[in-house]
């Protein structure tokens, strides 16, 4: 196998500059106190169910900040948030090594690579797209002068590859799809930590092919280089959909936060079903108002995204990490592990409850407006 590492294009600059950094800063103190010295918590003790004053979680969640905030629902919880602009695997992780981050979210990858690098986490809570292969998360960005026409033509090709994250995943298991390995390509290691880290290595020719997020991302890539050759493909025919809501172990020991978690992981499955309910409102407030997308963009890559399912049962989803856990330690050296160890399963029925109730809800409500809608269009 051929491994690149690449740290052109700023790569290096992007991770040392980037706003984690600011946080971590400001909330290293915030976060201070050994674990040691709280109550434990650990399972499998039952989570409490009352969340004591002064209570804080810092959360990394923007879009379910969106709609709180939005809708007001924040400001009925019983405890504080701090939001931080934190989002992608590399950033939590960063984060959660400095202690400066309660609750992150991430793909299947993330939870696992902080397991190898020696940071234990839970997940408390899964959420998948409903037909999540015509729905995929991410798409293979073909360079313009590649060669590259279908999935069979990856071989002898540069693809970019990130180890820790879902795209590296994603280029492995695609390659396995077709009968290849890693010593029929040049895998060109690089993070992606910004959604143009890809496309600008595509453009400058570094790679012949990297996995972009569908949707807006891959449209724009499209609009900006298919006339060069550019072109866009699915990637094998495997679900990439896999959401984790994931929390540093030893958070959970914290009773306070261990009761405040379980409050906020029904509040973020409730906003899920809302985004569901509400496909035209949650474009306009969060890609136009705070992503700067047209208007046209920002409904595209809500359709692109589907709609969730959050499972009340979590087998499928350690399956599925499982078969990641197993694919990566194979493919990159690291040590297979039990991927059950990943799961908080007290949190196991909680957002599936709580989404299925909101979703019921809107449901009824929408179908108790549609007469009234009706009835205004038409008038007397």
């Amino acid at each position: 196998m051929s491994v690149k590492r690449v740290v052109g294009l700023g790569i290096a600059a992007i991770v040392l500059a980037s706003p984690v950094a600011y946080f971590i800063a400001a909330a290293r103190h915030s976060q201070a106190g050994p674990a040691a010295a709280r109550a434990a918590l650990d399972p499998p003790a039952p989570l409490p169910a009352s969340v004591p004053p002064g209570t804080r979680l810092t959360v990394g969640d923007p879009t379910t900040e969106a709609v709180l905030k939005h809708n007001g629902w924040d400001k009925a919880l019983p405890f504080e948030i701090k939001w931080l602009r934190i989002t992608g695997g590399p950033a939590v992780t960063e984060a959660f090594h400095a202690r400066a981050l309660d609750v992150g979210l991430a793909a299947d990858m993330p939870p696992i690579h902080a397991t190898w690098v020696g940071i234990p986490v839970k997940t408390i809570a899964v959420a998948l797209r409903r037909d999540p292969l015509d729905h995929p998360s991410f798409e293979l960005a073909i360079g313009p002068k590649a060669g590259v026409t279908t999935l069979a033509d990856l071989r002898g090709k540069r693809l970019a590859f990130s180890p820790g994250q879902v795209q590296g995943e994603i280029v492995l298991r695609t390659l396995r799809e077709q009968g290849l390995s890693k010593s029929d390509v040049t895998l060109v290691e690089m993070p992606s930590t910004s959604a143009d880290v890809y496309v600008n290595a595509l453009a400058a020719g570094l790679v012949d092919v990297a996995p972009i997020a569908s949707g807006v991302a891959a449209r724009r890539y499209l609009a900006d280089y298919a006339k060069d050759g550019a072109k866009v493909l699915r990637h094998g025919a495997f679900p990439d959909d896999l959401i984790n809501l994931y929390v540093r172990t030893e958070t959970l020991s914290d009773p306070a936060k261990a009761a405040a978690l379980l409050q906020y992981v029904k509040l973020w499955a409730r906003a899920q079903a809302w985004i569901d309910a509400h496909p035209d409102e949650w474009a306009r407030l969060y890609y136009v108002g705070q992503q700067g997308l047209s208007d046209d963009d920002a409904r595209y890559v809500v359709r692109a995204s589907g709609t969730h399912d959050i499972p009340v049962d979590w087998t499928g989803a350690i399956v599925r990490q499982q078969a990641t856990v197993d694919l990566m330690a194979r493919e990159t050296g690291r040590k297979r592990f039990d991927s059950t160890t990943l799961f908080d399963r007290r949190f196991e029925p909680v957002a599936g409850q709580a989404f299925a109730a909101a979703s019921a809800q809107a449901a009824v409500r929408m179908a108790q407006e549609g007469p009234a809608r009706q009835a205004r269009r038409v008038g007397p």
